[in-house]
């Protein structure tokens, strides 16, 4: 892995969202990058567009032509692509994202990884908007594209690097949560649930992926983890670093107080030791940003790091593309764009539009959904879809994206989800399509 500059790296599934940061990180260490994908999509592939990182349509062997000094596999890929076969057949060198990030981005910088099944991306962007209040230039890789920033990633020039820590798998032949090589030493846990079920058999197999997190962090770390999280605690047992919790109930080391949404913010005050001893505003609606805030203040406030400006960063924090993102106004109705697919987020982002947007008023709240994640396309949160969905006056389904890959018996079931909603007196009407719906 000893490349100068220069040296031409290539990115195999560079479209994917930490892939895609990973490019224009490498990019500006003055490596040559080229990538490869498919059915590509903003805002990824946008980013990559205006760094003047070429992207080659397919997984076909001539992608590795000329020959690159360094391939980066995604974990899209599989040994059956035939660009993989090609690149097994051959002598260049591959590795996966995560050990591409752990050598050539963190290094022996201090890394502050951002966790959870939950909310990792807007926690870590709201982490780096803070960062860049306290301890300016500090690195980071988001999977997702941050308001506050041009960019979803940043070369470090001081002795921080804050990464989405990811609990996918790494690559089809490094089969380990992503975040294993990201050396993690500052840790935020936002929540642990089952995820990702074409990866992992059930909550215990996700458990033990967090777990290994957990161990990872060296005795002069620090964890800050969701103390209103049931299989969060849990954890906590096997951390022999510094362990601070957040959340609303008054077990928490750190407690939410008198929530509110005031004048379009999200204001709340902050308890330690039974003190209150902050009031934080974030533009973000909902308790669980709220969640997200105080763990960044949580994690912020235990590094040193300046109180008045910490707080000032995290009222700074636009919000993330795609994560709650007006997209607009048109003859009196607001569009909103989000990412949320796990029934939990589903749900917690519905409350929170409704709190932002129409509060005690009379308006309607219309949720469009497209089952197309690995997830959600399988059966596994058939009936938690029924509770995710019930605080919407209409819900618009589409069929799922492509389950041709999926067995029958595991196919998630738009009609059967429709028909539930129904019978239970909320408004529910199936599409065959996403473009039939919009």
């Amino acid at each position: 892995m000893d490349l100068k500059a220069g040296a031409h790296i290539h990115l195999m599934g560079i479209c994917g969202t930490a892939m895609g940061s990973l490019a224009g990180l490498l990019k500006a260490q003055g490596f040559e990058i080229t990538g490869s994908d498919q059915n590509v999509y903003p805002p990824m592939s946008t980013q990559l567009e205006s760094l003047g990182i070429k992207i080659m349509q397919g997984y076909q062997a001539k992608n590795l032509e000329p020959k690159p000094d360094l391939v980066i596999v995604g974990n899209v890929i599989t040994r059956k692509h035939e660009e993989a076969i090609a690149l097994l057949d051959s002598d260049i060198p591959y590795t996966s994202l995560p050990k591409a990030m752990g050598e050539f981005l963190i290094a022996d910088r201090n890394s502050i990884c951002l966790a959870g099944t939950h909310g990792k991306t807007t926690t870590t962007s709201m982490m780096v908007t803070a960062a860049e209040e306290c301890v300016p230039g500090s690195g980071f890789m988001i999977g997702g594209v941050p308001e506050n920033f041009d960019h979803s990633f940043r070369v470090s020039t001081n002795d921080y690097f804050i990464l989405e820590a990811d609990e996918y798998d790494t690559a089809f032949f490094d089969k380990v949560p992503k975040f294993i090589h990201y050396k993690p030493k500052y840790v935020v846990l936002t929540s642990v649930e089952f995820d990702h079920a074409d990866i992992y058999d059930d909550l215990d197999d996700v458990i033990k992926a967090f777990a290994m997190l957990v161990e990872l962090i060296p005795a002069d770390g620090i964890l800050v983890a969701n103390g209103d999280d049931e299989n969060v605690r849990e954890l906590l047992k096997k951390a022999k670093c510094k362990v601070l919790t957040y959340g609303v109930s008054d077990s928490c080391d750190y407690q939410i107080v008198d929530r509110a949404q005031v004048v379009g913010r999200n204001q709340f005050a902050v308890k330690y030791e039974g003190k209150r001893i902050a009031d934080l505003a974030v533009k973000l609606p909902g308790e669980y940003n709220a969640m997200n805030a105080t763990s960044v203040y949580v994690l912020g406030r235990e590094l040193d790091w300046p109180e008045h400006k910490l707080l000032q960063g995290i009222a700074n924090f636009k919000g993330v593309k795609r994560r709650q993102e007006l997209l607009g106004e048109r003859e009196g109705v607001k569009y909103v764009e989000d990412f949320a697919h796990h029934p939990t987020a589903v749900e917690k982002t519905i409350q929170a539009v409704r709190e932002q947007y129409l509060g005690e008023g009379d308006g309607r709240l219309f949720v469009l959904f497209e089952p197309r994640s690995a997830t959600t396309r399988r059966k596994v949160f058939q009936k938690d879809y029924e509770r995710a969905f019930l605080n919407a006056d209409i819900t618009m389904i589409s069929k799922p994206y492509d389950q041709t890959k999926i067995d029958e018996s595991d196919r998630f079931s738009s009609e059967e989800l429709v028909e539930s909603l129904g019978a239970a007196g909320n408004r529910a009407e199936l599409y065959t399509s996403v473009d039939d719906m919009v």
